[in-house]
């Protein structure tokens, strides 16, 4: 774990604001743009995709932050799989897009498809819109992530549903879990390491340092029902943290963080992008 100084130095600051911001923000429009264009082009979004691997690389490259896998075996274990990990960081999304070898769709904020450019990227390239306002829309918006797992394709969750304030994971909703359940594909964790120190929430200036994505053994759910809902988000959460403390994300704290509260345990997805 390197350690993010509060206030970052003076160099850190002036590379961020004079040079990695712009180039990030150019590379996001430029991508971004030929991305919706080739929609046109493709309606299955592979080509989309491609072109989002090719952004997440540059703007990765732009922080100065080379991504490191550990458990890439784990990704190849399964054809379709939900993939669940912790969310530290706007760059969160880059490291998983430059980082996992095959075509995947996240779950995205509803609210999301109402904002010009950003909306209309993720509609055109085929993301899932989740409306979490009540647990029927929740559900709904799960149906549609169930659907695609049982297409063959696979899907990204953060079932966190927000973006951590202290660098520690938070507690899982458990929308990841019914999703694999529900479609009976494994569920594989994941863990974002030292992508906090990177670029925390509320934080806008980039702090330099080697990252990882570590990915643990799937976990079976064929001949699982949902009743078991609460287990498996159990025993998710407890994987995602073990890999999350034993590589370096942080020291483990004394006392872990609270389980998830019985009111928060129906199965609400969580959006990906926030």
């Amino acid at each position: 774990m390197i350690r993010r100084p509060s206030p970052l130095p003076r160099r850190y600051r002036i590379l961020s604001n004079a040079v990695q911001a712009p180039l990030f923000g150019l590379a996001t429009i430029g991508f971004g743009s030929l991305s919706i264009a080739s929609s046109f082009l493709d309606r299955e979004g592979r080509l989309q995709h491609r072109i989002a691997r090719i952004w997440a690389k540059t703007t990765m490259g732009v922080s100065l932050s080379p991504v490191t896998v550990i458990g890439e075996e784990n990704l190849r274990r399964a054809s379709v799989a939900v993939y669940a990990c912790n969310h530290t960081s706007y760059m969160d999304t880059p490291v998983l897009f430059s980082s996992l070898p095959f075509q995947f769709r996240i779950l995205a904020k509803q609210q999301l498809w109402k904002v010009p450019f950003i909306g209309w990227h993720l509609n055109r390239s085929g993301q899932i819109p989740v409306d979490s306002t009540t647990q029927r829309s929740s559900i709904t918006s799960l149906s549609a992530g169930v659907r695609a797992l049982k297409s063959g394709m696979p899907l990204v969750v953060f079932p966190e549903g927000g973006r951590t304030m202290t660098g520690h994971p938070q507690a899982f909703l458990s929308g990841a879990a019914y999703l694999a359940l529900r479609a009976q594909v494994p569920l594989v964790p994941m863990a974002l390491v030292d992508v906090y120190g990177l670029l925390p929430i509320h934080t806008t200036q980039f702090h330099p340092r080697p990252v990882k994505l570590v990915v643990g053994e799937p976990i079976a759910t064929e001949g699982h029902t949902t009743r078991e809902l609460d287990a498996l988000n159990k025993r998710l959460r407890e994987e995602v943290c073990r890999l999350y403390y034993k590589h370096g994300g942080m020291p483990k704290p004394v006392a872990a963080p609270a389980e998830l509260p019985a009111a928060a345990t129906q199965p609400t997805p969580l959006e990906p992008t926030r």
